[in-house]
């Protein structure tokens, strides 16, 4: 399997309750230095499959479309068929589409299928589980989409390291170690082939988010030494 993409983008998350604010949001991220968003669909106040596609070609610019459930600390409150719907026709417009691996196997095949590109992700916001667990989840997922993600809580430094190392032997993997502990892994992970690593822009999306121009800044630096 072969990287997807040449180098790390620096996404950021569109993390708003209406539609107008959401493309205000994101054109304030593309003029900050984004090279992809990831717009929240579960944040966005009444959503529906129309209006997100609509907004999603209005922002015109690379889209990670995502609608996360509540069982990951998402927000989405429609039911679980609402939400496939949503993402089936955000899929049409998006470069990319975040499913999680939790998600019915029927609904995560369909959205894959119809998908440009696929991330398929797992959450742990309590714990960092260990390196094998980690790595029987990203096979799980690179089997069934293009991109493996894996997002988890630190107790420990060494917690932090663990996710590292789990990147350091795969390949098209976003890897997170979240919290302020691991919040540096966000800036290393492109050094270790991580496709993509999120910022912020103004609001944080998850804990231990850096904004866009610090992660630049490391980034930067680390690739130049």
């Amino acid at each position: 399997m072969k990287q997807l993409f040449d180098k790390t983008r620096i996404c950021v998350p569109i993390i708003e309750k209406t539609y107008e604010s959401a493309l205000e949001s994101s054109k304030f991220s593309i003029n900050a230095g984004a090279d992809i968003l990831e717009l929240r669909i579960d944040f966005i106040e009444n959503s529906n499959p129309d209006d997100v596609k609509s907004l999603i070609q209005e922002i015109d610019f690379p889209v990670i479309a995502t609608n996360r459930r509540k069982e990951e600390n998402g927000f989405f409150s429609g039911s679980e068929s609402d939400r496939i719907e949503i993402l089936l026709e955000a899929a049409k417009v998006a470069e990319i589409v975040d499913i999680e691996l939790g998600t019915e196997l029927d609904h995560l095949n369909k959205i894959v299928k119809i998908s440009n590109l696929s991330i398929i992700s797992f959450h742990d916001f309590e714990k960092t589980p260990d390196e094998d667990f980690l790595l029987e989840i990203v096979n799980k997922e690179l089997k069934l989409g293009d991109m493996a993600k894996f997002a988890v809580m630190p107790k420990t430094m060494a917690d932090t390291l663990v996710v590292l190392n789990v990147l350091s032997k795969v390949e098209n993997t976003v890897a997170i170690s979240m919290g302020e502990m691991g919040s540096y892994t966000r800036v290393v992970a492109p050094l270790f082939g991580s496709p993509i690593t999120f910022a912020s822009y103004e609001n944080s999306s998850a804990p231990g988010q850096l904004n866009i121009e610090t992660t630049k800044d490391f980034i930067n630096k680390l690739s130049t030494n």
